[in-house]
């Protein structure tokens, strides 16, 4: 796939800016993402990802790290962050800014490593791609956290996407569940192709990180259907 979003970041990064990247799912009209979002402080953040850095202990893991904002709060604190992304583009913005460990790597390919925390951030869940690979993400997050970490993740329920019915219900897709979209990214003149992104709602999250093993716990809710969530994985959350 293309690396549009890794030459959007990397033209705002070395002072191309001259537009923003645009998103368009199967259910939303087009989207401005805009780019010095990316590129924020601490003190711009939203309130669940400032909760999550500060809830943030040990060795990190920041998965999908884009333009490294987070990453590099972490490390400015003196913590000891490893960021991956799959975007070749954040890879080298991130280690521009400063990061110093920062991996162009699939979070699926990523080995022999662990973590005290692992951070899944601006709609964590999106990688898990849809529901029905949750639990293979989830199995694999397994392997790279240590005794007693933490799992970190933000996402919303999009159930206010959907028109509503007289009952108080909403009109879902018959064939998928509300949550799963398919997103493409257009940037000076390209386009990705369609690619899977998932939002879930917290009770299906709850259901599924159950399923595979871990305590699922609501550290905070935002004002727009988001939540943070923590996942400890269930033999060591008693102990």
């Amino acid at each position: 796939m293309k690396d549009i979003f890794g030459k959007a970041l990397l033209d705002y990064h070395k002072g191309n800016y001259t537009e923003d990247p645009v998103t368009e799912t199967n259910i939303s009209e087009e989207d401005v993402l805009p780019l010095p979002h990316l590129f924020r402080s601490y003190e711009e953040m939203p309130p669940l990802e400032q909760l999550a850095l500060q809830n943030a202990s040990g060795k990190v893991l920041d998965v999908g790290c884009g333009a490294g904002s987070h990453s590099l709060f972490l490390e400015e604190k003196g913590m000891d962050v490893m960021a991956i992304d799959i975007s070749e583009g954040a890879v080298q913005v991130t280690q521009e800014r400063g990061v110093k460990n920062v991996l162009h790597t699939p979070l699926l390919e990523l080995n022999d490593e662990t973590f005290d925390t692992i951070l899944l951030l601006m709609n964590g869940t999106g990688i898990f791609e849809t529901v029905t690979k949750v639990s293979t993400y989830l199995q694999h997050l397994k392997t790279l956290l240590k005794p007693n970490g933490q799992i970190l993740v933000d996402s919303s329920d999009l159930k206010y996407m959907y028109d509503t019915t007289e009952e108080g219900g909403i009109w879902v897709p018959a064939d998928r569940y509300y949550g799963e979209l398919e997103f493409m990214m257009s940037y000076k003149g390209e386009q990705t192709q369609p690619f899977d992104w998932l939002y879930l709602d917290e009770h299906l999250f709850e259901k599924l990180a159950s399923e595979s093993g871990f305590q699922f716990e609501i550290l905070a809710r935002g004002e727009h259907y988001d939540y943070l969530a923590r996942l400890i994985v269930a033999e060591y959350s008693h102990s």
